[in-house]
């Protein structure tokens, strides 16, 4: 049996760009994609804590070290810029590769760049 899981989450990332005009996705720091594993082009769940809105995009890069999160296209519509969200990426996981899965959580600071990684402290 395959089972879909968490596989990474950013929690509590601050949105600092909307841009209804680009074609879609969603901007992250590389250093955020680092941290949590997430790659380029990779489908995403997004949670607005600020408004209860949630919404699927995918992932581009933004530069590193700048702490973006931007919302670009349809996304843009679901957030304002300050707004909190939770961008969840989730994997398919055969049984024997859920006996020692682990996800990461990537915690930020206020300019979201990546403060701990809940996972990597667990271990």
């Amino acid at each position: 049996m395959l089972r879909t899981l968490l596989q990474a989450k950013l929690h509590r990332v601050r949105v600092t760009q909307a841009d209804l005009d680009y074609e879609g996705s969603c901007g992250i720091d590389e250093d955020l994609l680092d941290a949590s594993g997430l790659r380029e082009h990779q489908y995403i769940d997004l949670y607005n804590v600020s408004n209860g809105e949630r919404f699927s995009t995918y992932i581009i890069k933004a530069p590193r070290g700048s702490g973006e999160i931007s919302l670009n296209g349809a996304a843009a519509r679901r957030a304002l810029v300050g707004d909190l969200l939770i961008i969840c990426a989730y994997s398919i996981y055969s049984e024997d590769e859920l006996e020692h899965h682990q996800p990461i959580v990537v915690l930020v600071d206020e300019h979201n760049r990546p403060r701990r990684n809940v996972a990597a402290d667990a271990g």
